[in-house]
């Protein structure tokens, strides 16, 4: 983490986070479908474990990954915790037996989610919550976001993230409190608009414009080359330059593409980790950055 070594989480607020600037997502560390428990559960506490001793200080989790099942690794490998290390989780959805993810974001289900979050955490105070948009829900985005801001005067939030949100949303939430992060899909190979089935944009440059103008992280999820199925040629010429994967390569160009990019790539694989670890020493030249782009 040499290359790019912290990013400030509300940087003007009174209580800032500094971490270092590659953080990990524990989302695959549940069983198939993002549901109950790990395949190999000693695997995934080894690889908390060694994520915080690889100087890993950001780690994204949720009630809803498991469900609950995350949150209870986070604890078993990792509690009591550093006093440096920032566990940042979502609400805003939940789980049905059938495994179909939902909307849980009406004020009373947000202060359940929250709750929920702190009791399997084992935390007074959770550092950072994402409230995640899910595309049917039924309750007003404004309504929502109230109830977060409404949760942070409370002191069970210190600080206030959305994810999953358009352009428009991310501004009115900006509008009605302060956004310390904002958690969206992003990546090299999805950079341009997001048209989802509803017409609207929940990705692209314009969102991180706006993080910028801002002084707000952009967290990406699903940012890795091998997440998605839309594939990019100069990735792979890139990567055999620099004897790299192309997984590296798709991390050292967020860590390059913005300092208010905060990258965190998820696996359950050990080896996989690792090798995403090594991208922060990969050094990316201005030739590089304008193939890429």
């Amino acid at each position: 983490m040499n290359n790019h070594p912290t990013i400030t989480i509300a940087p003007n607020s009174s209580h800032p986070l500094t971490v270092h600037r590659l953080g990990y997502g524990t989302m695959r560390l549940t069983g198939e479908g993002i549901y109950g428990e790990p395949a190999n559960r000693p695997g995934a506490i080894e690889l908390l474990k060694t994520a915080i001793s690889s100087g890993v200080n950001f780690l994204d989790t949720a009630d809803y990954y498991g469900e609950d099942v995350t949150n209870r690794l986070i604890v078993e490998a990792l509690y009591p915790y550093n006093d440096d290390l920032v566990i940042c989780t979502k609400v805003g959805a939940t789980r049905k037996p059938d495994k179909s993810w939902v909307p849980f974001d009406t004020p009373e289900n947000l202060r359940t989610s929250i709750e929920n979050n702190l009791r399997t955490l084992k935390q007074d105070q959770t550092p950072l919550v994402h409230f995640r948009v899910m595309l049917h829900s039924t309750t007003p985005f404004e309504k929502s976001m109230e109830a977060m801001y409404t949760l942070q005067e409370e002191g069970k939030i210190l600080h206030v993230g959305v994810s999953n949100v358009t352009s428009e949303q991310l501004q009115t939430a900006i509008a009605l409190g302060d956004v310390a992060t904002v958690q969206n899909m992003y990546g090299h190979a999805q950079r341009t608009r997001l048209i989802n089935t509803h017409g609207d944009n929940r990705g692209g440059e314009e969102l991180l414009s706006i993080c910028e103008a801002n002084s707000i992280p952009l967290i990406p999820y699903f940012s890795l080359f091998t997440a998605m199925p839309v594939k990019d040629e100069r990735i792979a010429t890139i990567a055999a330059r620099h004897n790299a994967t192309e997984a590296q390569i798709n991390i050292a160009w967020l860590l390059h593409k913005s300092p208010m990019i905060l990258p965190i790539p998820g696996t359950s694989s050990l080896q996989h980790f690792k090798e995403n670890m090594q991208a922060a020493n990969i050094v990316l030249s201005a030739e590089d950055m304008e193939y890429l782009h």
